[in-house]
């Protein structure tokens, strides 16, 4: 059967894993390769724990769904470095999917979210991911970002503040309540890992900040013995290993609840999949294929919501952490999630004493990385369009859905889109449509010429026909010149053929000239239904069609 596909389809859905095994790559990189790995596992441990408690699940499961997750997307994915695990963009969704539907909900909406990928690799998809505008990816990953930090004041503070509304201001008003419960050695373990990581970052970024930090943390606690909650207090007896894979209860009612849950999972896992690979291929040299990444991802999300994990995707920082350490093959990513396996295996007791104050902390860390301060200050200064979309986008992430605000985001993008093309598309009048001025003045009495710049879709097709309204004159004959058109939609179509009956009743001749290839294709399939209209391929072709007096 794969014999039977095209040579471009096979080599587009190949994974890197097999281009590189091909190459004899594998074998002569694997000592590089388990270096960068290792490094990269220990950047994701304190990643995955924090990640997994954000997303309102827990250490384990953030850990889970780098194994299982970051194994296979480097395994079947379209990139050679790409490292994936659970990220940031997803901790607001999944949040919201476990606190409405429980787990079984988070894992069915992960199942469908990875059935979605994969079809969208397959259909050529990944190539429309990226033309989502960058003021929409900017505002709802700004949006993530001070949620994922809100959501983190309590833990980093020490309040008593019970269960807390996942509501944005719903959640301030239950801070604020709490305030005179703030303890001071959390705050102190908070902000001294804080610090430490900031001071890695800054003084020696070359080593693992978050890992250093976590351990001086957990043995100033464990030492001290410091009242600070711990991993242990909030998910006690906390499993090790990986979990057998099950099936989640199925309804069709729960399908229909959590699929546009899974469909916003799907398109931040795709976007930030891409964007990843994207700034993988600029670091290594390397170019990925769109489609079988989505494929990937989308296996691995299937196979990660199985063994009990969380979305997963491409993730920036680790990918560039692979890349600088070494990593040139999938193999980099696989051992990645390997050497993680074996630290839960063999760190488990040690996770356990971790304080909740620490990865709050690594989680704040993140969320300022997410938040891109200098693209959204730089946005603002673009036009008040963009700076609206910007603005809207990040402030319904905020205060009201993320899903909102994908949709209304995209929708508005598309909207502010049409309309600057609409300005940039026009029917010009008779006296500029003829290069030649002595062709013009040549022109046959009742013959009159116009030029349609631009595409036409259906954002310019009624102001097509009010301008041709507007001229009040009926001509004879009408060439309407087309080599200007790129392209012409379903409403093009359709207001095209209504001037042509509105020119056909008037007893004009309407003669198009000079299609180009897609509005030739696209009309030559409906032209039965432009009546007596005819089509020239050039001006000259068009004149000569012209009725002769009689």
């Amino acid at each position: 059967m794969l014999k039977s596909l095209s040579p471009a389809f096979r080599q587009a859905f190949t994974p890197k894993t097999i281009a590189v095994w091909r190459e004899g790559t594998l074998r002569t990189q694997w000592r590089q390769d388990a270096l960068a790995g290792l490094t990269v596992a220990i950047v994701a441990l304190p990643l995955a724990m924090a990640l997994g408690i954000a997303s309102g699940a827990s250490p384990y499961q953030g850990l889970i769904t780098a194994v299982i997750g970051g194994f296979l997307i480097s395994l079947l994915g379209g990139s050679r470095v790409q490292i994936g695990g659970p990220t940031g963009a997803f901790v607001v969704i999944v949040a919201g999917i476990i606190a409405t539907h429980g787990y079984s909900g988070l894992v069915l909406a992960t199942l469908l979210a990875g059935l979605m990928l994969i079809i969208a690799g397959y259909c050529g998809i990944g190539r429309l991911i990226r033309f989502i505008p960058m003021p929409v990816v900017t505002g709802f990953t700004a949006g993530i970002a001070v949620i994922i930090a809100s959501s983190q004041v309590g833990e980093f503070l020490g309040l008593s503040a019970g269960k807390v509304p996942a509501e944005f201001i719903a959640r301030w008003h239950a801070y604020a309540q709490a305030i005179g419960t703030v303890s001071g050695a959390t705050v102190a373990i908070g902000a001294g890992t804080l610090a430490l990581i900031l001071l890695c970052k800054r003084l020696a970024p070359q080593l693992p900040g978050f890992l250093i930090a976590l351990l001086l943390a957990t043995l100033a606690v464990s030492l001290l013995h410091l009242p600070v909650a711990t991993v242990d207090d909030r998910f006690p007896a906390m499993p090790t290993g990986i979990p057998a894979p099950h099936l989640p209860e199925l309804s069709f009612a729960l399908v229909r609840h959590v699929l546009p849950s899974a469909f916003t999972i799907a398109l931040l896992g795709g976007i930030e999949a891409l964007l990843s690979a994207v700034v993988a291929d600029g670091m290594s040299g390397y170019s990925h294929r769109s489609g079988q990444e989505l494929v990937g991802q989308g296996v691995a999300n299937i196979a990660s919501a199985l063994f009990g994990g969380l979305p997963a995707t491409g993730a920036i920082a680790r990918t560039a952490t692979n890349v600088r350490a070494g990593g040139r093959t999938p193999l980099a990513g696989m051992l990645h999630a390997l050497f993680l396996l074996i630290f839960m295996l063999l760190a488990a007791r040690v996770i356990a004493h971790v304080p909740m104050a620490a990865l709050a902390a690594i989680l704040l860390v993140v969320a300022w990385g997410m938040s891109e301060v200098e693209r959204f200050r730089t946005l603002l200064r673009m036009d008040a369009g963009e700076r609206a979309l910007l603005l809207l986008t990040f402030v319904l992430t905020v205060l009201v859905d993320l899903t909102v605000a994908i949709g209304v985001g995209v929708t508005l993008a598309s909207l502010l889109f049409m309309a600057r093309m609409s300005e940039s598309s026009k029917l010009l009048p008779d006296e500029q449509s003829v290069d030649d001025p002595a062709q013009r003045a040549a022109l046959p009495k009742g013959v009159e010429v116009f030029r349609f710049a631009g595409p036409m879709f259906f954002g310019v097709a009624n102001e097509m026909l009010d301008t041709l309204k507007r001229t009040g004159r009926k001509p004879k004959t009408i060439i309407l010149r087309m080599e200007r058109v790129p392209y012409i939609d379903g409403t093009g179509v359709t207001a095209l053929q209504g001037f042509i009956r509105s020119a056909q009743r008037d007893g004009t001749v309407v003669i198009l000239s000079e299609l180009r290839e897609q509005p030739s294709a696209l009309l030559e399939r409906q032209w039965s239904s432009f009546g007596s209209a005819q089509r020239a391929p050039t001006l000259a072709a068009a004149l000569a069609l012209v009725p002769q007096p009689e």
